[in-house]
């Protein structure tokens, strides 16, 4: 989803201050101590150059109702939750600053588009660190594979829920017109995701914050 200006309700304006304050709570959490190991930012940078590339390979039917894969699952898996926010959140300020686009609606699509993908992956991942054993394919197929799936299809039934909460279109247009295909593109965001992290777990595993040698393979 990515909301333009045009349909944002005058009375949503008060919006930039939760995301303000959550901002705030995520530069204060953030574990900034990654940044000192060696190739970490440019890992960081180069993954934000991806997403944006991710988000230009978008279909859209309607103003607002754009799609494209979003990639805040991998990013979570790499960097943890802040940083996998913070860089969603830089990803959208460049597609934003890029266009000349949606500086009003910001906030709400940061909502939708980092929040909601970021927290299901998040949530899933430390579900299973809890549940069940650590072994490799239970990384892959459920934190990357089923993880990402899931944080698409959050991300869709939220978009609904905004866009019908605003106004702009009915629950029974976009249920029957828009949320079937956010189903569709959870799968290609579950088989890129799942592809990458085993890509990166077997070549570069010190690049995943998440994923531990000792951990996931010595048992």
């Amino acid at each position: 989803m990515n909301l333009t200006d045009a349909l944002i309700p005058p009375g949503w304006n008060g919006l930039w201050w939760p995301f303000l304050a959550l901002l705030g709570v995520v530069l204060w959490r953030a574990p900034w101590v990654m940044l000192r190991k060696p190739g970490v930012l440019n890992l960081m940078l180069g993954a934000s150059v991806l997403v944006l590339a991710y988000w230009q390979i978008h279909a859209g039917l309607r103003p607002g109702l754009g799609m494209h894969l979003l990639g805040a699952t991998l990013l979570t898996l790499l960097f943890g939750p802040w940083f996998g926010f913070l860089i969603v959140l830089v990803a959208l300020v460049l597609n934003t600053a890029w266009f000349g686009g949606a500086w009003y609606a910001l906030p709400l699509n940061a909502w939708v588009m980092g929040v909601v993908p970021v927290t299901v992956s998040w949530a899933l991942y430390r579900l299973v660190e809890a549940k069940l054993p650590n072994h490799l394919f239970i990384y892959i197929f459920i934190n990357a594979f089923l993880g990402a799936g899931l944080a698409v299809m959050a991300t869709g039934l939220m978009a609904v829920g905004v866009l019908t909460a605003m106004g702009d279109y009915s629950w029974l247009d976009l249920s029957h017109n828009y949320l079937p295909y956010y189903f569709l593109m959870a799968w290609s965001e579950a088989v890129t995701t799942g592809m990458l992290i085993t890509v990166l777990v077997v070549y570069k595993p010190q690049w995943v914050a998440t994923f531990n040698d000792k951990q996931y393979l010595d048992q």
